[in-house]
């Protein structure tokens, strides 16, 4: 048997948000454990936010390349996936990234502890043989994984989830992919671009669902000149597999591919980790907190585990407000008013905030402004592969923006200038009277603001 530790703070899950808590909190001079089964990071530097935009990058080029005169719809751009699943290997195989992480966290301090860990009562957790009591918190940042839905026939099947989608070395000639949110999205139009035929199913009555229906409609017809063939308004009841993938949809329809992509969600991973031994509920899809990230008595949470937004930004903010709040340096709290959030297809789909519909249900007196991004001028400038729009959302007994879209080239840039403008609640008057350059993509901000009128 091991020996219990007797430690200041403990975190179970080094990624993002973690890892960013852990080394805070050693610097601050606690005595801190980090605990992390995998690799230091978690999904995003491996399987999720960086490999994934090198995809999208590489699909944006070879897109752009299309666009010029003469080249479009011909096989004189050539898609070449091996330069791209190299680049990506490197980032997601390769352990440097894991090591340089680890002994940033240890010069600051920290003990690092490779394993699997169990939460065995409050501020205990078991790792092996070794047991470490947490004295002043528990963090809890494992992240989330993959929805697989229960579906008929898919269990046991050798489908994809989006770890294996970023692996992958040999493009398949055919994908068939179960949801149409971010994830789903984003490798539809990138392994499009690479050849493959890849075909959307999405149960709800558009792709990005939870977004503004402009941008859906931006995304849908940007994907389906992709090439990319969407089913929206079904769910696949059953999944047959034989050297390859036979999806039945609930309209009849059978859609076949080599291979099964499930983007349907993500969930906590709470099971395994005997969360119920602090009182916590083991099937929860994830760990609701109060604005000072706490759980329980003695118990944080950070990141997507959360469920407040899965994005390295949201478990970055987590990890601060926890960090503040247990160092006793107060600060605000957690607020989720301005949640900023991009679809990185080509075109970007950038949001901030509610959307229109659910400013309404809020009871809000809703005003709302847009332009199309082909009606600005650098839209214009821009020309092929232009698609887009501006959209504001406003409060208008108060006169703030509570919410807003920019789609389109540069769209998860343009967010930016309304994600202050929302957090900050700046008043649409002060907005109005703006100086936007010219001629930016952004200038078109003041055209949808002027629209409010």
């Amino acid at each position: 048997m091991g020996e219990t530790r007797q430690v200041d703070v403990v975190v179970v899950g080094l990624g993002v948000g973690g890892e960013e808590a852990a080394g805070r909190l050693a610097a601050a001079g606690l005595n801190v454990v980090g605990i992390e089964s995998t690799l230091v990071g978690g999904e995003c530097p491996y399987w999720g936010c960086i490999p994934t935009k090198i995809m999208v990058r590489a699909g944006a080029a070879l897109a752009e390349a299309r666009r010029i005169p003469g080249l479009a719809g011909t096989a004189t751009v050539e898609a070449d996936w091996a330069p791209v699943a190299k680049k990506i290997r490197e980032q997601a195989t390769d352990n440097w990234n894991d090591k340089v992480a680890v002994d940033r966290f240890t010069g600051k301090g920290g003990t690092f502890v490779r394993g699997r860990a169990t939460i065995t009562g409050p501020g205990r957790v078991r790792v092996g043989d070794d047991e470490y009591a947490a004295g002043r918190a528990l963090i809890v940042a494992t992240g989330t994984a993959a929805v697989i839905p229960p579906v008929d026939g898919l269990a046991g099947t050798p489908y994809w989830t989006n770890r294996d989608a970023v692996e992958v070395a040999n493009l398949p000639e055919s994908l068939l992919v179960l949801g149409g949110g971010a994830i789903g999205c984003e490798f539809a139009q990138v392994f499009a671009r690479f050849g493959v035929q890849v075909t959307v199913i999405e149960g709800s009555g558009r792709v990005l669902a939870m977004e503004e229906p402009e941008s859906s409609e931006v995304a849908a017809r940007a994907m389906t000149a992709d090439g990319v063939r969407i089913h929206t308004g079904v769910r696949a009841t059953h999944v047959g597999f034989d050297d390859g993938f036979t999806v039945t949809l609930s309209d009849g329809t059978a859609l076949t591919g080599e291979k099964l992509l499930v983007a349907t969600g993500r969930t906590a991973r709470l099971g395994e980790l005997g969360v119920e031994n602090v009182g916590l509920d083991p099937a929860a899809r994830f760990l609701p907190t109060d604005e000072r990230m706490r759980v329980t008595d003695g118990v944080w949470a950070v990141g997507d585990v959360t469920g407040n937004g899965i994005f390295t930004h949201m478990a970055m903010y987590e990890a601060d407000i926890a960090v503040r709040d247990i160092l006793g340096q107060g600060g605000p709290g957690a607020d989720y008013r301005a949640l900023p959030r991009v679809t990185f297809l080509d075109p970007e789909i950038g949001a901030v905030g509610l959307t229109e519909q659910q400013a309404r249900d809020k009871g809000l007196n809703v005003t709302v402004g847009q332009v199309p991004l082909t009606a600005t001028s650098r839209g214009f400038i821009h020309g092929p592969g232009n698609e887009g729009v501006i959209k504001v959302v406003a409060d208008a007994d108060r006169g703030v923006l509570v919410g807003a879209t920019t789609a389109g080239p540069a769209g998860g840039e343009m967010i930016g200038a309304l994600a202050v403008a929302v957090h900050g609640e700046v008043p649409i008057s002060t907005l109005l009277s703006t100086i936007w350059a010219y001629p930016t993509f952004h200038r078109g901000i003041g055209d949808a603001l002027k629209a409010l009128a």
